[in-house]
């Protein structure tokens, strides 16, 4: 058996019951920290916690060379983690599929992820979100500026009148020059609104800090605005709104202290 389990968002504690009970029942436990992390938690405090040894994969480790995780859950009960949900990177997806195309059982047991928390913690209602995209790092995509890909994904989503969840960048294990295995770096909601503010100036943005923690941060406000506010430490996202009904907009008023000129535009 392969079991994928979503840590949630914040610290060791933030697995379900059920992903507690099979983490814990696991004989061999795998992880990866590259595509997101817990921000209250390293790999010592999620071993102490659960009582487990973690191996912690790299990319490389999960895409080119899953053969231990495969030859685990093939012998054994394997568990396989991330933050959030498991099944939000199609890496993983490529990973239960080699599982069962060589007869291995898999299950899925999910987590919060930062889609579903941005909704709850900025009142914006999750039905009227459009496609997500990330925003890379500048050097990542070798320019200066937001990738056309960026772009329009957020107008596609603004013309139909839509929610758009804007994902920073991890650099875990790669950085400007390449590959280096003690490179970490996370992208800021204001460099991110900086960023967007050379097409978007003006328009409203909502930014989430650490969402799932005990100081989450939630503040809307045009994108120019943000660019010069520190919202402390990772993960950050960015949400572009789309149409507001009023009751988002209340929401955007009262739980992210946007402006009521802003939201009334």
């Amino acid at each position: 058996m392969l079991t994928f389990i979503g840590l949630g968002l914040y610290d060791e504690r933030s697995v379900t019951v059920e992903g507690r009970e099979a983490l814990r029942a696991a004989d061999r436990v795998f992880a990866e920290f590259y595509t997101s992390r817990l921000v209250g938690a390293d790999v010592a405090d999620l071993e102490a916690y659960h009582g487990v040894d973690v191996e912690v994969r790299d990319r490389a480790g999960v895409e080119r060379d899953p053969e231990p995780i495969l030859e685990a859950a093939a012998d054994g009960d394997a568990a396989f983690l991330t933050a959030g949900d498991t099944m939000i990177s199609t890496t993983h997806t490529d990973l239960r599929l080699r599982a069962e195309e060589r007869g291995i059982d898999t299950r899925v047991i999910h987590g919060v992820t930062a889609q579903s928390a941005a909704s709850s913690l900025t009142g914006l209602q999750n039905y009227r979100f459009g496609k997500a995209t990330t925003l890379p790092f500048p050097y990542a995509h070798g320019g200066d500026d937001v990738p056309a890909s960026v772009v329009e994904t957020i107008e596609a989503n603004r013309e139909r009148g839509l929610h758009t969840v804007v994902y920073l960048d991890i650099k875990v294990g790669t950085g400007p020059s390449g590959p280096d295995p003690d490179h970490e770096e996370y992208m800021t909601a204001d460099v991110a609104a900086d960023l967007l503010a050379e097409g978007w100036a003006d328009e409203l943005a909502v930014a989430v800090a650490r969402a799932g923690s005990p100081d989450a941060v939630v503040a809307a406000d045009r994108l120019s605005a943000l660019a010069d506010r520190e919202f402390g430490d990772p993960l950050h996202l960015l949400v572009i709104p789309g149409d507001l009904h009023h009751v988002e907009a209340d929401a955007l008023v009262g739980l992210a202290d946007a402006p009521e000129a802003l939201v009334e535009e």
